[in-house]
């Protein structure tokens, strides 16, 4: 596979002021090759001792979401440190506030400040809740937009105490990258009319948006049961939303194979078909033939447990490979702990290995056919790129850099 002469977001310059995790809305420019130049105060962005697991003392949450980019410390209670975020920006494609709205304005870097000195710049804050509504100023971590989503529901223990239930996090992962779609939409139109803007997303509006499926089915079904139905394999019965209205399915549903779990979905009739015809009960298909899309079989009992039987006769592996050969969809059920080892998994992510990353971390997922991607550089140490970005990105030369040391602009 060839090495394309640069990446694809080559001179794409971005500068940040982060904290913690919505920092990640950068990770995904600095993977495709953009220039991430995190500014940070003094002492650092504290999100390399936030979390677990905790690395040669350093979070991977850190090692990943900051991984491809270089950490410059300025201390923006300066007049010298804001002359030269100024200056950083002067040759920036975006500004990224990845923190409270406001907090750059408050050092007289906010995007008016800004758009004087580059009027292409785009300038993007990311914050928990947005810069508008109640909840603005209200302090949060990512769990916490998705709750306010609907996406978790409260779990109890033995003991009747409420706790926050194993789940993927939505919010604290959509938000950054809806954010930088929104940023590469933002430049591109800055570079065709020569105007930036100021955009803004909150973290608990991105979860919310990934989970639209289901509250805006509860929307439809405030309406008029005449107009909005289920569909017309379940007798257009209204069904709970997502994949809440799954549990009764049968021929959509998990089931336990001989070593593991897999996921059935013959929901389609050709499909169906295929799948009794492969296990050699096409009796159940004369029986059952059902309606020719989204039938899931929904309270059939008597054929879940035949296909109970079924499942548990081979192995998750010889599952998936008679789905490919006969047609009929079928996956396996992974999880956090156990998808690394998956064929498909091991084909797809290369992963960025510890020796060289710090941790072992998944790649970016997008493929470019015929190159291979250039892997991110290690996540920074605080101030570890100072010397390179004020000499070779603003050409500053040795006696203004120990000017700015002296002054404390650095720090």
């Amino acid at each position: 596979m060839a090495q394309h002469s640069a990446p694809p977001l080559s001179g794409f310059r971005v500068i940040e002021s982060s904290l913690l995790g919505p920092a990640a809305i950068t990770t995904h420019l600095a993977d495709l090759g953009a220039d991430v130049i995190k500014v940070e105060s003094p002492s650092g962005d504290y999100v390399r001792e936030m979390t677990w697991p905790i690395i040669d003392g350093v979070s991977l949450l850190h090692l990943h979401i900051n991984r491809g980019k270089k950490s410059l410390t300025l201390d923006l209670r300066t007049e010298e440190g804001v002359e030269v975020y100024k200056d950083l920006v002067k040759g920036a494609d975006a500004v990224v506030e990845a923190m409270r709205p406001g907090s750059l304005a408050r050092r007289g870097l906010g995007y008016e400040d800004l758009s004087a000195v580059n009027p292409r710049i785009v300038f993007c804050n990311i914050s928990g809740y947005g810069m508008t509504g109640p909840y603005q100023t209200l302090p949060s971590h990512g769990i916490a937009f998705d709750t306010w989503a609907g996406i978790i529901n409260p779990a109890y223990d033995d003991e009747g105490f409420c706790y926050i239930p194993e789940h993927a996090s939505i919010g604290m992962h959509s938000g950054p990258m809806m954010g930088a779609l929104g940023i590469l939409a933002g430049v591109l139109r800055a570079r065709e009319t020569g105007k930036g803007c100021m955009m803004e997303i909150g973290q608990s509006d991105a979860a919310a948006y990934m989970d639209w499926y289901r509250s805006e089915s509860w929307m439809a079904y405030e309406r008029p049961e005449d107009v909005v139905t289920g569909n017309k394999a379940d007798d257009y019965e209204r069904r709970e939303p997502g994949t809440k209205g799954m549990r009764e399915g049968v021929r959509y549903q998990m089931y336990e194979s001989s070593d593991g779990h897999v996921l059935f979905m013959a929901s389609e009739q050709a499909f169906w078909k295929n799948f009794c015809e492969c296990v050699g009960r096409l009796d159940f298909f004369e029986k059952w033939p059902g309606s020719k899309f989204a039938d899931h079989a929904r309270g059939n009992r008597e054929l879940q447990a035949d296909l109970r039987d079924i499942f548990k006769s081979k192995s998750s592996e010889e599952w998936i490979r008679l789905g490919d050969e006969k047609n009929f969809p079928i996956a396996p059920v992974n999880t956090p702990k156990t998808i690394a080892e998956d064929p498909q998994f091991r084909e797809r992510f290369p992963i960025y290995p510890h020796e060289t990353h710090g941790a072992d971390m998944l790649p970016f997922p997008l493929k470019i056919q015929d190159e291979s991607m250039q892997p991110p550089s290690h996540a920074p140490t605080v101030g570890e790129n100072n010397e390179e970005v004020l000499s070779e990105t603003l050409g500053y030369g040795a006696t203004k850099i120990q000017e700015l040391k002296d002054s404390g602009a650095l720090g």
